[in-house]
């Protein structure tokens, strides 16, 4: 992963996207890109006869607010041991950040940013979702992966690669539907041709498939699950629950690399 993109903005969490981000350039020898968004369509207003108008003032104002930031991230930056780069954008964030994706190998976000699970959905790039307040570190002391032996699931796996190589300890997790039911072998066989070391741990389903999940991902103390997200649609996990919706919304540990 030496292409990393992060959103950047006002809120105290982007400090912990940036730091992120550059812990994991210094592992990768990697490359960082900071996107500065300001969306023109939130100044612009509809009237019934399909007109548009433009806060023109308010919009100018935003405008150059976003490039004076944008201005003291790429000076910020600049002093880092990493290459870096600041790219501006006036689109929608879930459109700005997809596009800017194109060519990225992992968009770094965080919980608040509330925009995790749109972007995975929408953006082909893994999602790197961190804590508020506290960076993800690299090399990483533990990790685990979430196993089911679908599409979404062997996805991530592939994807997390550069993120486990030095990884200290590194658990497939699957839950075991009914007795006989997919060892998850072939993922382990995969991550040792990458000389990534890995325990397969099946768990025997409590309850929901998510709380099993999140009780055994608590006990091995990780620091990043890798996992596909939405496996089922998006909207059967709205209406009855699901892994993804649980990890983004209910469970606030470990970080999470998303992808759909």
């Amino acid at each position: 992963m030496r292409s990393i993109l992060v959103l950047a903005d006002r809120s105290p969490a982007t400090d912990v996207r940036l730091q992120t981000a550059l812990s994991l350039a210094r592992q990768t020898g990697g490359h960082v890109t900071v996107l500065v968004d300001t969306p023109v369509t939130r100044y612009m207003t509809m009237d019934p006869q399909g007109g548009a108008f433009v806060a023109t003032d308010a919009l100018n104002n935003a405008i150059a607010q976003d490039d004076s930031l944008a201005a003291q991230f790429a000076e910020r930056l600049a002093a880092e041991d990493v290459p870096c780069d600041v790219l501006r954008s006036e689109d929608e964030p879930v459109d700005a950040l997809c596009s800017a994706a194109r060519l990225a190998d992992v968009t770094v976000l965080t919980r608040s940013a509330a925009l995790c699970g749109d972007i995975a959905l929408s953006s082909r790039t893994p999602v790197l979702v961190v804590q508020d307040d506290a960076p993800l570190q690299f090399p990483l002391a533990k990790a685990v992966v979430a196993w089911d032996g679908g599409d979404e699931a062997a996805l991530a796996m592939r994807s997390a690669v550069p993120l486990l190589q030095g990884c200290a300890s590194v658990q497939v997790l699957t839950v075991k539907e009914k007795p006989g039911g997919f060892p998850a072998t072939e993922a382990l066989r995969y991550l040792s041709r990458h000389g990534i070391h890995a325990e397969l741990t099946e768990l025997a389903r409590t309850g929901s498939i998510e709380i099993t999940l999140a009780e055994a991902v608590a006990r091995s103390g990780a620091d990043l699950m890798v996992m596909g997200a939405y496996g089922k649609s998006r909207m059967r996990e709205f209406l009855f629950g699901g892994v993804t919706r649980h990890f983004l919304e209910e469970s606030r540990e470990p970080a999470l690399l998303l992808v759909h």
